[in-house]
C-alpha cells in the first residue's frame, strides 16, 4: 500500500526543471504572437515591430547560437544592406529615403533572428508561427471581405480602389500574405492531418478575400504554390498510398474551388472587376512608359550609377515604382546591393531545392515554406518584394532548417 501511495502522490518538478517548461513556453507563446501580428500592417511601426523585439528579448535571455551555415544568407543580406545605406548618402535629408533603409535593415534581422531560433525545436516553433499567420490571415480576411461590401462603413479603411486590402495598405501585398497559411492547410489536407471538410472550413474566409483583392500576382501566386506543394508532397511521399490520397483529394479540391469562384462570378459586382483585372496585361503595364517599358529604360542608366538612383528614387525619374523586386535592387541598392540580391536569391534556390528534397523530421514543412518562397522569388519579377514581411520570414526558416540539415558524408573506401 505504501507504495501504491507514493507512486499517487504527484511528482515535484526541481525548480530549474519548472524554469525550463515555463520559459519555453513563453518562447511559443511570443512566437505565436509574432505570426498572430504578422497580418497587421496599416500603421507604422506595425504591432509585428513591436512583437519582434518582445521576440527577440525573450530569446536572447538564453542566448542565440548563429550556424556557420547561415552565414551566406547573413553576409550577402549584410552586403545588400551596406549598398543601400551607401546609396542613402546622398538623400540622408530625405525622411522617406531613411525610413526606406532603416526598413530594410531591420528585416534583415529578422530574417537572421528566425534563422537562428530553428537550431532548436524547429519544428513546434514552425508549427506555432504558422498558427499565429493563420489567425492573422483570418483576421485580415475578415476585414478585406467587411471593406470590400463597405459593411458598417469600413470601405474607406479596409479597400483600396475597390480591391480588398484588410490589414494591409495594399491589396498586392494582402493577397500573397494569405497564400503561406492556405498552402499549408492545403497540404495538412492531402497528408492527412486535417479532414477535407475542415480544411474547406479553413480555407473558406481567406480564399474570399484572396479573390477580392483582385490582384493578378497573388492570384497566380497561390495557383502556382499549391501546385508546387502539391508536386513536391507528391514526389516525396513515403508511401503508395498516400500518393494516391494526394492524387484523389487534389482532384477534389480543384473542383470545390473551381465551383466556389463559379459561384463568386455571379455576383456582378465581384464579376465586373474580375473581368477586368484578369487581363493578362493592363494598359499601364505596356508601351514605352508603361512598367515593363520603363524597367527596359532604367537598365542603361543604372549601368552608368554605380550606387544606382538612391532609396525610393525610382520613381523620380520613371513617375512609378520598378514593380521588379531585381531592378529595384541596383536602383535602390547601387551595384553593391543588386549583385548582393542576385546572390541571396541564387544561394536560397540552392539550399531550397537541396532541402525539400532530403529525408528530415520537417521535410513536409519545408516543402510548404519553399513552395510559396520560391514562387514568390519568380513573383519578384513583376512587383516590388524586398520589403514584404512574410518574405523575410520564409527565407530565414528556410535557411534555418537547411542549416539543420546533415551534410552528405563522402564514401568510405575500402581498405586495400
Amino acid at each position: 500500500m505504501s507504495a501504491l501511495s507514493h507512486r499517487d502522490e504527484p511528482v515535484a518538478l526541481p525548480a530549474n526543471r519548472r524554469l525550463l517548461v515555463s520559459h519555453a513556453g513563453l518562447k511559443r507563446g511570443t512566437l505565436w504572437l509574432l505570426g498572430a501580428s504578422s497580418g497587421f500592417a496599416l500603421i507604422e511601426p506595425s504591432p509585428y515591430e513591436i512583437v519582434f523585439l518582445l521576440t527577440m528579448f525573450v530569446f536572447a535571455l538564453t542566448g542565440l547560437r548563429l550556424s556557420q551555415r547561415l552565414l551566406p544568407m547573413a553576409l550577402l543580406l549584410l552586403l545588400y544592406n551596406i549598398g543601400g545605406v551607401i546609396a542613402l548618402i546622398p538623400w540622408m535629408d530625405e525622411p522617406p529615403s531613411v525610413r526606406f533603409t532603416a526598413v530594410s535593415v531591420y528585416l534583415m534581422i529578422t530574417a537572421i533572428f528566425l534563422a537562428a531560433i530553428m537550431a532548436e525545436d524547429a519544428v513546434a516553433r514552425i508549427e506555432t508561427l504558422i498558427r499565429g499567420c493563420f489567425i492573422a490571415a483570418w483576421c485580415a480576411s475578415i476585414a478585406g471581405i467587411l471593406g470590400y461590401f463597405d459593411i458598417a462603413g469600413l470601405g474607406s479603411v479596409f479597400t483600396l480602389n475597390n480591391r480588398a486590402s484588410g490589414t494591409f495598405k495594399d491589396p498586392n501585398v494582402l493577397g500573397p500574405y494569405l497564400v503561406v497559411p492556405l498552402v499549408f492547410v492545403l497540404q495538412h489536407v492531402l497528408i492527412g492531418r486535417h479532414g477535407l471538410l475542415k480544411g474547406v472550413m479553413l480555407m473558406s474566409v481567406p480564399l474570399v478575400a484572396l479573390l477580392l483583392t483582385f490582384s493578378r500576382g497573388a492570384w497566380a501566386n497561390f495557383a502556382a504554390s499549391a501546385a508546387l506543394m502539391v508536386l513536391l508532397t507528391f514526389l516525396t511521399a513515403p508511401t503508395a498510398s498516400r500518393r494516391a490520397r494526394i492524387i484523389g483529394l487534389t482532384l477534389v479540391a480543384a473542383l470545390l474551388m473551381v465551383m466556389a469562384l463559379l459561384v463568386a462570378l455571379s455576383f456582378e459586382q465581384i464579376r465586373s472587376v474580375f473581368e477586368i483585372r484578369a487581363s493578362l496585361s493592363q494598359s499601364y503595364d505596356i508601351g514605352e512608359t508603361g512598367r515593363f517599358g520603363n524597367q527596359l529604360r532604367s537598365i542603361p542608366m543604372l549601368l552608368e550609377l554605380p550606387n544606382g538612383f538612391g532609396p525610393l528614387r525610382f520613381s523620380f525619374h520613371f513617375v512609378e515604382d520598378p514593380h521588379n523586386v531585381y531592378i529595384n535592387a541596383f536602383a535602390s541598392y547601387g551595384w553593391i546591393g543588386g549583385f548582393a540580391w542576385l546572390g541571396v536569391t541564387a544561394a536560397t534556390c540552392y539550399v531550397g531545392w537541396r532541402l525539400v528534397f532530403q529525408r528530415t523530421p520537417w521535410q513536409t514543412h519545408a516543402v510548404a515554406l519553399w513552395s510559396v518562397l520560391f514562387v514568390t522569388i519568380l513573383q519578384g519579377l513583376q512587383i516590388d518584394t524586398d520589403h514584404w514581411r512574410h518574405f523575410y520570414l520564409l527565407l530565414g526558416l528556410i535557411w534555418g532548417l537547411a542549416a539543420l540539415s546533415p551534410p552528405r558524408r563522402p564514401a568510405q573506401r575500402e581498405p586495400l
